[in-house]
């Protein structure tokens, strides 16, 4: 854009974009968006979005074609200018109240190559015209490719005007802000308009228009006081030119900066950079640090862990899995004659639909007390607040909202995962089966020695020829051998107490180790699992806004 200046304006450097950088940070917005979509509130990521779909469709169209919007206001001499750069009479030209309602085109070269162009940017057919003809010469050979724009007056009576210009000049490539020494400084382009382009300053000409009605000396104070007042919006660099629509001769310095933009067709790119830029600007705020990788440390995920387990009855659980093995324990090692006894006992894992067929479905556990459901939401708040505490808003909201989504389903996991659990009591132990050895050992030894004596009664009672029964001393045998099974019996049961008690104990703490296992498994499906997922996010589009901050220059 060197050929823009005037000779007052040292050349700018502009940044030249490369196409392939240009995609590739577009299509990181498109990630950003695609990630954050779901987490941030949507009015936030509509200028972006609204972004990527006109840079999308602008680099589908001509690259050919540059296209350039002269903006004004009401009694600038802007369609004046432009009639005087075509060199035709092609737009309405008023002094007082608007004339331009819609914006006109003038396309130097063939309107074919730029009709879709001209579609897009919703310039109605009867409002085109072509500045190409062979009387030219080589005249307007330096502006083949230029779709020269005028458009309605942003200061226009008429709103549907002033929503006309806002939407084209989202469009356009490069705007000339055309103004007139009286309106110069006027408070609305300058808060309204010039200073919302201060990041498309690459793409920003200013024109001092009617300047022939001004003195040299006084056309000069006015393009420094103008100057100034862009510097003072971020536009110190823009070009500021005096023309004049009437003198052919003050038009040089304008059409020099058209063709040079023309030859360099780098406008459509800066322009679009720049809107990049702009979106990047605006979603910074919803980017902060990196997230730590243990963001969701293991001691919040076990405080969870064990609110859960509170809430969902795991300690009942291990209670009734101690019974249930002292039970068993003791059904296995008693005394065989009253073993059968224990068969009416209720099982206390059978009471809870738990182990055997109970795992099939729902348990009988007891629901959560308040209290204890009250613990568990706030371990879950908890959780999500210590992973979320160093990210900018609204992530933290998003956190808890991930955390929480899948509340509604966790009491029933919690219950299939406690019912499916394998608390480890069908084993039998070495000892059971030597105490059940020992046990029918003792028993057969009081039934040997009881039938002894029963059969000697019997002799007796019959007169038969008495048995000779040994003896072992001055005791019968058979009375010594039941007397031994009996304290053998009573003997194994005093010693087995403890080791059952032992055993049920050891049971205990293996079944809440294993139950709590399955909690923790249930947490972090259900609660840790969604955390993360929108902590990979918010880690993701951090990455894709670094790479779409990355201009090529």
């Amino acid at each position: 854009m060197t050929a823009m200046l005037s000779a007052r304006h040292a050349p700018p450097d502009p940044r030249r974009p490369d196409v392939d950088a240009l995609r590739a940070r577009i299509d990181a917005i498109a990630r950003f968006l695609r990630l954050s979509g779901p987490h941030l509130d949507e009015a936030d990521l509509s200028g972006p979005r609204a972004v990527l779909e006109r840079a999308g469709r602008r680099l589908e169209l001509s690259r050919d074609h540059t296209v350039v919007a002269l903006a004004g206001a009401t009694g600038s001499g802007k369609s004046s200018l432009f009639n005087a750069v075509a060199r035709l009479e092609l737009s309405r030209v008023g002094v007082r109240r608007p004339t331009t309602g819609v914006a006109h085109a003038c396309v130097w070269g063939p309107i074919d190559g730029a009709s879709d162009l001209l579609d897009w940017i919703g310039v109605a057919p009867r409002q085109r015209f072509v500045r190409e003809s062979p009387l030219d010469g080589d005249d307007e050979a330096a502006l083949r490719g230029l779709v020269l724009l005028d458009l309605p007056d942003f200061d226009s009576v008429a709103p549907e005007h002033r929503v006309e210009v806002d939407r084209l000049l989202n469009l356009v490539d490069l705007v000339v802000w055309v103004v007139d020494p009286q309106k110069y400084a006027d408070r609305t382009l300058h808060q309204a308009y010039l200073s919302q382009f201060a990041s498309h300053r690459d793409v920003t000409v200013v024109v001092l228009n009617q300047a022939d009605r001004l003195s040299p000396a006084d056309t000069d104070r006015v393009v420094a006081d103008l100057s100034g007042l862009l510097a003072a919006n971020g536009l110190g660099d823009v070009p500021v030119l005096a023309t004049a629509a009437t003198d052919p001769g003050r038009l040089g310095p304008l059409r020099a900066a058209l063709e040079g933009t023309v030859s360099a067709r780098q406008a459509a790119l800066l322009r679009l950079a720049a809107d990049v830029d702009v979106s990047v600007q605006g979603l910074r705020p919803f980017v902060g640090p990196a997230v730590a990788e243990d963001a969701v440390d293991r001691a919040s995920v076990r405080r969870l862990a064990e609110a859960l387990a509170a809430a969902a009855g795991v300690g009942a659980v291990a209670e009734a899995a101690q019974r249930s093995y002292r039970a068993r324990a003791l059904a296995a090692t008693g005394w065989p004659p009253l073993r059968w006894l224990r068969h009416f006992r209720r099982d206390p894992l059978r009471d809870l639909r738990l182990g055997g067929d109970g795992g099939r479905g729902a348990s009988s556990l007891p629901a959560p007390q308040p209290a204890q459901h009250a613990a568990a939401a706030l371990a879950v708040r908890e959780i999500a607040e210590r992973a979320a505490e160093s990210l900018p808003t609204p992530w933290p909201a998003a956190v808890l909202a991930g955390a929480r989504s899948r509340l509604a389903d966790l009491p029933d996991a919690l219950d299939q995962a406690i019912s499916r659990t394998d608390l480890d009591l069908d084993r039998r132990p070495l000892w059971w089966r030597v105490w059940r050895a020992a046990q029918w050992f003792g028993a057969l030894a009081v039934l040997l020695g009881v039938g002894w004596l029963i059969a000697d009664y019997v002799v007796r009672a019959l007169a038969l020829p008495r048995l000779e029964a040994p003896a072992a001393g001055v005791v019968p045998l058979s009375v010594a051998v039941a007397a031994g099974g009996v304290v053998l019996g009573l003997l194994l049961a005093m010693l087995g107490r403890p080791l059952v008690r032992f055993g049920a104990a050891r049971a205990r703490r293996r079944a809440l180790k294993r139950l709590q296992a399955s909690v923790i498994e249930v947490a972090r499906q259900q609660v840790v699992a969604p955390v993360r997922e929108v902590l990979q996010a918010y880690a993701q589009t951090r990455e894709a806004l670094t790479a779409a901050e990355r201009r090529a220059r």
